[in-house]
């Protein structure tokens, strides 16, 4: 995930309050990001994440039929947008405490101060990186790990049915993999199989 400039990141409004959407919006296109969309309430806002994927949503912790913090733990909990920033007139602990736990990015207490927006989309989009690049390596890992997993089991059974070493197998199922230009991982399935 390489950084973008600001034209090219995607952000999405869902506040109920027009005049403070209407607000976000100019602030947010003034400082040159582009508003790929708006909602007034949470269901909107997950499915406007659906269909859009942006880089960040901007959630209004306060609306009506599915609250933000509800809205934020659905889109984070799906992957539907980079990154989450909630907005919101509370600044008490259990609303930081809730946006904490559903991997909310930012918290912007109201009124939205424009120095404060800016510092607060880059920092949650550089966190947002850094998560993506460690939620990549850890898969990696862990594809090679299943992947290691197979081989080790189909090496024990050539093993034991055609009297391998545990070179020999190994070897067996790399010659095989090349020749028929296939994965170990499958060579070793088909083995199992």
């Amino acid at each position: 995930m390489k950084e973008k400039g600001r034209k090219d990141i995607r952000i999405v409004i869902a506040e109920d309050e027009p005049i403070t959407r209407m607000d976000l919006k100019e602030m947010l296109l003034d400082a040159g990001y582009s508003v790929a969309g708006e909602a007034t309430e949470g269901f909107d806002a997950i499915e406007m994440c659906k269909r859009i994927n942006p880089d960040v949503v901007i959630l209004d912790i306060k609306m009506p039929l599915l609250d933000g913090l509800s809205a934020a733990k659905v889109i984070t909990e799906e992957r539907t947008a980079g990154t989450v920033i909630l907005l919101t007139a509370y600044s008490d602990e259990e609303f930081i405490s809730r946006a904490a736990k559903i991997g909310a990015s930012g918290y912007i207490v109201k009124p939205i101060d424009e120095r404060a927006l800016v510092p607060n989309i880059e920092i949650a989009l550089a966190r947002s990186r850094e998560v993506y690049q460690i939620r990549q390596q850890c898969e990696a890992i862990t594809e090679r790990l299943e992947n290691r997993t197979i081989i080790e089991k189909a090496k024990g059974q050539l093993m034991v049915s055609m009297r391998m070493t545990e070179n020999e197998a190994y070897e067996y199922i790399k010659n095989l993999s090349k020749e028929k230009k296939v994965s170990m991982k499958r060579i070793a399935e088909i083995i199992l199989a």
